[in-house]
């Protein structure tokens, strides 16, 4: 796969040339394993908002998003009635889709049931990490057997907008899987973050 020279001299992933947001992101956040549960919610909304849509549509609007839905913190968006979401469909600083704002605040609630049975959101979804976290042919594939496997979890349990394709980039996202392109250098400091990572149980 050929890569994109970053403006340091080094190779990153090709994608991440796309724009200049995707850098930062790249370098910073994509693949680097999360156990925060907040931080899980987010990016598990932030990847169903964007079914559909580009990433980088939802990376220049996550501040809103952030902003929108109390920094997604998921007790407090669980409470969100109907007067909320007519309030956030008329937030043009958001992606204005009832079924996903209705999907957040759904899924909200099931966080809730998910940490009270589970003891955490991390430790449920760190359950669906591969016995191979590098996938062979890196940003080849778009679902995978423990990402189908983590969409039917979720829906069993009533959460919504989590297809295999989204639990997918969840799991990309959050680094239960290290796809970063072998050449990019940022593939040798996530395994490294993988490796010093306690896996919550």
């Amino acid at each position: 796969m050929l890569d994109f020279i970053a403006p340091d001299g080094h190779p990153r992933c090709l994608w991440c040339g796309g724009a200049p947001e995707f850098l930062p992101y790249h370098d910073n956040e994509w693949g680097f394993p999360v156990a925060d549960d907040q931080r899980l919610f987010e990016k598990l909304c932030l990847e169903s908002f964007q079914s559909g849509l580009s990433w980088r549509t939802i990376l220049n609007k996550r501040e809103n998003f952030r902003t929108a839905f109390h920094h997604f913190d998921f007790p407090q968006v669980a409470l969100f009635s109907e007067s909320d979401v007519q309030h956030l469909l008329q937030n043009a600083g958001i992606i204005r889709h009832r079924g996903k704002i209705e999907a957040v605040i759904n899924n909200a609630q099931r966080a809730i049931e998910m940490v009270e049975q589970e003891g955490s959101l991390a430790a449920f979804f760190w359950q669906y990490e591969p016995d191979a976290p590098s996938l062979a042919e890196p940003q080849i594939q778009t679902t995978s057997p423990e990402s189908i496997a983590l969409s039917k979890a979720l829906k069993k349990r009533g959460w919504k907008f989590v297809g295999p394709t989204t639990a997918f980039a969840f799991m990309q996202a959050i680094g239960l899987i290290n796809d970063h392109s072998r050449a990019c250098v940022t593939h040798a400091q996530v395994e490294q973050a993988r490796q010093q990572f306690k896996r919550p149980v």
